[in-house]
């Protein structure tokens, strides 16, 4: 295994997340995730006293203690993490180089009931300790409580030039699920893990340049954000959403709007977690604020 799989495979035991399930919806990794099996990071608590006192290869250690990761996978983190040119250059275009980053570990992290160590790859002073500080805080009444909802995003088609607004809509719903049919063909390993096209939705919006229909493509994204599968999607239907409504579509493009994939936390924290020093009154304070 390269160093990049080796990341991967550390990063699912620290997340203590299943290898397959964050296969979904991503094509590369079931290239880079074989023979790879389920595993969990038996991980009995997320406080580490006195973790960010030791040295780098000190927590490197303790992390393989906590994990029970091998020397192969240890070593993946303390070499230079650089990538070969070769592997960066099938990763994206017009390769000249490669640039570096450190890893680091939040900690105290408990999140529906589980316990976890949280990799942070980024340059920017503060955010990893800033993380592990707040976690710290609600650890004792449980830690975060998450809510998900699925991941759903929408590809937004504009069509203009109908001389019907009302009818191209009509079309449109009338084929839905053919055009259903014709956004998951485009992606089939997507549908595989249970995404892919679920609704086709349309509106008409008055505008200063005359009435225009949009078309939402709402597909189930699973595991990636879904740039790319849905507006393969988006362009694969406009030609069909032309031929039904006798307009032009223009745009057909991922929204930014994700209003059916929204993620809730919450967390609770006492008026002493939120003091400096465990004074009530002073986190008392806080909360009033």
């Amino acid at each position: 295994m390269g160093i990049l799989t080796h990341f991967s495979e550390v990063f699912l035991r620290i997340y203590g997340l299943n290898a397959d399930r964050n296969r979904v919806n991503r094509k590369q990794l079931e290239v880079n995730y074989v023979g790879l099996q389920p595993i969990q990071m038996p991980v009995d608590s997320s406080r580490l006293e006195g973790f960010y006192k030791l040295s780098v290869s000190e927590r490197r250690e303790m992390l393989a203690s906590t994990a029970k990761l091998t020397p192969e996978q240890v070593e993946a983190w303390s070499s230079s993490g650089e990538l070969s040119e070769d592997s960066a250059d099938r990763m994206i275009e017009n390769v000249i180089g490669t640039y570096s980053l450190p890893i680091g570990v939040a900690t105290n992290f408990i999140i529906d009931g589980e316990h976890y160590l949280i990799p942070f790859v980024l340059e920017e002073p503060s955010v990893v300790a800033a993380a592990s500080n707040m976690a710290k805080r609600c650890h004792v009444n449980g830690g975060f409580t998450s809510d998900n909802d699925d991941p759903v995003m929408i590809g937004q088609i504009q069509v203009v030039g109908c001389d019907d607004p009302e009818a191209a809509k009509a079309s449109i719903l009338g084929k839905s699920a053919e055009l259903i049919e014709s956004c998951n063909a485009v992606d089939p390993i997507l549908v595989k893990f249970g995404g892919g096209c679920q609704d086709i939705q349309a509106r008409i919006i008055e505008t200063d340049s005359g009435p225009m229909v949009i078309v939402h493509i709402l597909v189930d994204c699973r595991d990636a954000m879904g740039a790319n599968a849905v507006n393969t999607m988006a362009e694969t239907i406009a030609p069909k959403i032309e031929g039904l409504t006798g307009g032009t579509v223009i745009l057909r493009i991922i929204s930014n709007l994700a209003v059916h994939r929204l993620a809730r936390v919450s967390a609770v924290f006492s008026p002493e977690e939120l003091s400096d020093k465990g004074d009530e009154g002073q986190g008392s304070e806080v909360i009033d604020a």
